[in-house]
């Protein structure tokens, strides 16, 4: 796998699967980062449950973002824990839709993609 890392390491990192994916794989990566912006970790986590044997391209995806939404999840438990925090609990739901998208992008450029900041509790 080859990296490409660039300026916008902020934005997370990309890298080329080592096979080609079908079109049947390309969409449901991309379903899985846009359903997760409605469905919190729900679709992430039955793809995954599913096609976790059958596809690397669509697990890597599904478990990439389900880690991202466990981190999230608990992002917005300590600010919902916190006085000041409560002011703030729109500020994480910015970060899921932006990087949601950008997630869906590079699944539909068939590239592996990782979120930045992502507490990787499956492996």
């Amino acid at each position: 796998m080859s990296t490409n890392s660039g300026n916008t390491e902020y934005l997370g990192t990309e890298t080329t699967p080592t096979y080609t994916p079908n079109g049947d794989e390309r969409t449901l990566a991309i379903l899985v980062h846009v359903l997760s912006i409605f469905f919190w970790l729900f679709p992430a986590l039955i793809i995954y449950l599913i096609k976790k044997d059958e596809s690397p391209f669509v697990a890597a995806h599904a478990k990439e973002q389900l880690n991202f939404q466990i981190t999230i999840s608990i992002v917005y438990i300590a600010l919902f824990i916190s006085i000041v925090g409560i002011f703030f609990l729109w500020v994480p739901g910015i970060f899921v839709l932006i990087f949601c998208i950008i997630g869906a992008i590079k699944a539909s450029d068939l590239k592996l993609y990782r979120f930045p900041m992502n507490w990787r509790i499956i492996k």
